[in-house]
């Protein structure tokens, strides 16, 4: 079993209509232009619980990738609701999957550093044994584990602290945050490798074109890491939100540091988040952005909307 041909325009469809991903994945394949064409549907049209939409869907778009970026993401919520969390993230990444093996299609599946319970002190590559620590985490290795056996034609995508201007993200919360309260107190001992959706769009569009177009390693299947260069820790992230704000108005309030230990959660998180990503430069060349620009241009859109909207309400 092999990619698809691509005749024309790279057909991608994407489940997961209402996240942060998906969002991106429309506006990439929008700038892209005639190139590339990406769905992205979600419930009801496409459930990824329900075989039978996922089977129209893939009759209707007739794609040549199916990327599969809807999961359940709420990381303290899935301690207290498990069957959901693995329902989505496991038996839901495995319909995907199977539906696509069955009409030939390869599958770029999006998973998590949640799967690593931050207990290495360098960045976590592939070839690490995962050894998730809560619900969240756990049901994203199963649904890694449930695509790899569906359809050998997969790329599993490990990311991390994902953000955009879309839905609820960290990067949203800081901002408002930093709007309404004299100062922050922010974790500073969890290190990790912050990751704009739009960024990690742009590389699972160009990992996209390489299967189907057959560049890169002569067996590309498997797990990658893909995140935005560099590292930092909570606190850094929100320090330079913070200062990203400021250069255009908003207010420069203090980021304090605190410890884990100070910001109790249900969901423990792992201490180590990064992850090593030259694996998916070796082999598909793909490199993202450093953390930091996809910061300022995230912040500088989110901003610009918030002008945009009060203006709209004083005419």
């Amino acid at each position: 079993m092999g990619p698809a041909e691509n005749n024309g325009a790279l057909r991608i469809l994407a489940a997961g209509a209402s996240g942060q991903l998906a969002h991106s994945l429309a506006a990439s394949g929008t700038d892209a232009g005639a190139d590339i064409a990406i769905t992205a549907l979600g419930r009801p049209v496409l459930d990824i619980l329900d075989r039978n939409t996922i089977r129209n869907a893939i009759e209707q778009i007739k794609p040549h990738i199916l990327v599969n970026a809807a999961a359940y993401t709420a990381v303290d919520r899935a301690e207290s609701e498990a069957d959901q969390a693995f329902a989505v993230n496991r038996d839901g990444a495995g319909n995907l999957a199977t539906e696509a093996a069955q009409n030939d299609i390869p599958i770029i599946h999006v998973s998590t550093d949640y799967v690593f319970d931050g207990s290495k002190p360098t960045p976590y590559v592939e070839t690490d044994p995962p050894a998730p620590p809560g619900v969240y985490g756990r049901s994203k290795y199963e649904g890694e584990l449930a695509v790899a056996d569906a359809n050998p034609c997969h790329v599993i995508l490990r990311t991390s602290w994902v953000y955009s201007e879309y839905g609820g993200n960290f990067v949203k919360t800081m901002l408002r945050l930093a709007q309404e309260k004299s100062e922050l107190r922010v974790v500073a001992d969890q290190h990790g490798n912050p990751t704009h959706a739009a960024d990690l769009a742009e590389g699972i569009l160009k990992i996209a074109g390489a299967l189907t177009k057959g560049k890169g390693n002569a067996s590309p299947w498997g797990v990658y890491h893909l995140t935005g260069q560099g590292e930092t820790t909570w606190h850094g992230f929100a320090q330079h939100i913070v200062n990203c704000a400021a250069r255009l108005g908003t207010p420069l309030i203090p980021v304090i540091p605190i410890t884990t230990a100070d910001f109790p959660t249900p969901a423990k998180r792992p201490a180590n988040s990064r992850l090593d990503c030259s694996k998916a430069q070796d082999t598909f060349g793909v490199t993202l952005p450093h953390w930091r620009d996809g910061v300022e241009r995230c912040v500088t859109a989110l901003i610009k909307q918030q002008e945009q909207n009060k203006t709209e309400e004083l005419s």
